[in-house]
């Protein structure tokens, strides 16, 4: 890979993470001032603050349609119906349990090693509001009271369902041929550019979150996020050569570990280096091939793990979580949590990982679900954490789709599928 192409892939992280440095500077240098009794002497730099709101309020503008076209019409206009039924069910089953047990991994870290150990200004809990009961949580990850429910940022889970139920209908109904299946595609492929112009925005709106925050809440924010990314970034590498061989092994017998290790380093650095899933899949494919997997399965895994296999988003967001619960100083442990927090990870990271824009509806989800009255605070602080964990949870993402056809060849093709493509 050229080193022009990989710096023109990461030109606009680089930027971004620039513009935070600098909004964190530009915050230290000029903080907010307040007298013994928190009446504020000097604003600071937490004035730039309305630079970011006008990005929040812009996505929150954008998210619904977004959310619909998106995903209805990808449903709406799927060519056949007749797919390999055994290989899609293997498939995305695998997908939830890979991503339920990055989740679960990265829930027990955070609760030994918690990112944030003391609340910022001490924020007292009861402003959040109470998160949902699990009863709720469950009604609320497929229904909203009425049709206008829908159009609210805070039901994102279930217009995603009313948007997979939607896009079946179109399907049903005749497809991409028919008026509704085309309006959809269209309007997807808007609100896809759409979404690109408000993104060059973004280092601006960046700039004054971080001014904001730091002015604010001080050195707290530099330490909280290094604890974060101590725990993030050498977890990535141990799955990598923990989790990646037992799956090898479990889908590709004792040999499957040593020919994983042999095709996975030209998946790894693409993945690096375009710090994108969707690129990295005609890589994969050419090392799945070189393998010995069957052209049916790498054909519908990779595609699909490209925008469903994302367990280094469940890691992800399971940190966010945990460091918004810091934050606000919520407790984060129990069994109750677990689940709540395993179903949000595998649901906004599996989910919509493929829908454009698809990081900051995660976390509009998890806003919704956790912290429905501090939105305009929580939210800006999990964008951050999604661009600093970035490159590695690509790489888990999308080399780990590599692997997971493994696991998918041993349940259509049987136990020594690997050993047959070896006598070849």
């Amino acid at each position: 890979m050229e080193k022009k192409s990989i710096a023109r892939n990461y030109a606009f992280m680089f930027i971004m993470l620039g513009a935070m440095t600098a909004g964190a500077i530009t915050g230290w240098i000029n903080p907010r001032v307040t007298d013994a009794e928190g009446n504020v002497i000097s604003a600071g730099a937490t004035v730039l603050k309305p630079l970011g709101t006008v990005f929040i309020n812009m996505m929150f503008c954008i998210v619904v349609p977004m959310v619909f076209a998106s995903i209805s019409s990808a449903v709406a206009n799927m060519q056949s119906r007749k797919r390999a039924g055994k290989i899609m069910g293997v498939t995305v089953g695998t997908f939830v349990i890979t991503g339920a047990i990055a989740a679960v991994i990265m829930y027990v870290l955070m609760v030994l090693f918690p990112p944030v150990l003391t609340p910022w200004n001490a924020l007292p809990s009861e402003e959040i509001g109470s998160y949902a009961t699990m009863s709720e949580l469950i009604v609320n990850f497929f229904t909203a009271e009425d049709f206008v429910g829908l159009l609210s940022r805070r039901a994102m889970l279930p217009l995603i369902v009313f948007s997979l139920l939607f896009g079946f209908s179109v399907n049903l109904n005749g497809g991409k041929d028919t008026l509704v299946g085309k309006f959809l595609e269209d309007l997807a492929n808007v609100m896809l550019r759409f979404v690109k112009i408000v993104t060059y925005y973004a280092p601006i709106a960046f700039f004054g979150f971080f001014a904001d925050l730091v002015a604010t809440y001080g050195s707290q924010i530099t330490e909280a996020y290094a604890r974060a990314m101590v725990v993030y970034y050498p977890l990535c590498f141990v799955y990598i050569f923990t989790a990646w061989p037992l799956f090898a092994w479990f889908g590709g017998g004792k040999d499957g570990p040593k020919i994983m290790f042999r095709h996975i380093t030209k998946p790894a650095v693409v993945s690096l280096g375009t710090c994108s899933s969707v690129a990295t899949i005609p890589t994969n494919m050419e090392e799945a091939a070189d393998t010995g997997i069957r052209k049916d399965v790498s054909d519908m895994v990779l595609p699909l793990g490209a925008t469903m296999h994302m367990d280094g988003s469940c890691f992800s967001c399971v940190l966010k979580i945990a460091f918004v619960f810091g934050v606000f100083g919520i407790p984060f442990s129990g069994v109750g949590m677990l689940v709540k927090v395993v179903l949000v990870a595998v649901l906004s990271s599996v989910g919509m990982s493929g829908v454009p824009g698809g990081g900051y509806i995660g976390e509009y989800i998890i806003c919704s679900i956790f912290f429905p009255q501090q939105m305009d605070v929580a939210f800006p602080i999990l964008v951050v954490i999604g661009n600093l964990v970035d490159p590695p949870a690509t790489m888990i993402n999308a080399a780990g789709d590599y692997v997971t056809c493994y696991i998918v060849s041993r349940f259509v093709d049987g136990k020594d599928w690997l050993q047959k493509a070896l006598r070849k």
